[in-house]
C-alpha cells in the first residue's frame, strides 16, 4: 500500500464507498478517513448532502476521544474511531437520495 505524501499542516480526507444503493427502510454506513501530515488536537467534521441542503451532522473531533458529541438529525449517527469516522443513516427514505460529502477543517 502506498502512503500519500502530505505537506506540513495538510489534511487528506478519503470517503468510501464512492457509490451505494440502499433499499427503502434499510440502512447505510458512509466512511470518512482523515489523514494528517502532523499530529493534531482538534478537527471540525461536517457531513453535508448535495452541498446545498445545509449541514446534516457536525462535530468537533479530539484526536484522543473515540466517540464525539455530534449535532446530527434524528436518523443519523456519527462514530469516530481514529482516523476513521462513520456516518450511519437508519431507515433510509426516498428523499435521502443524493451526494454526501464529509468536510474536515483542522482547527488551531
Amino acid at each position: 500500500t502506498q502512503v500519500p505524501f502530505l505537506a506540513a499542516g495538510a489534511v487528506q480526507v478519503n470517503q468510501d464507498p464512492s457509490e451505494v444503493r440502499v433499499t427503502a427502510g434499510g440502512g447505510v454506513a458512509l466512511g470518512c478517513q482523515v489523514l494528517a501530515a502532523e499530529p493534531w488536537d482538534l478537527l471540525r467534521m461536517e457531513w453535508v448532502k448535495d452541498a446545498g441542503e445545509g449541514v446534516l451532522c457536525a462535530t468537533r473531533l479530539h484526536s484522543s476521544t473515540p466517540v464525539p458529541l455530534s449535532n446530527c438529525t434524528s436518523r443519523l449517527q456519527l462514530a469516530w474511531h481514529p482516523p476513521r469516522a462513520t456516518l450511519s443513516l437508519h431507515q433510509v427514505q426516498e428523499d435521502d437520495t443524493g451526494r454526501y460529502l464529509c468536510r474536515v477543517t483542522l482547527e488551531i
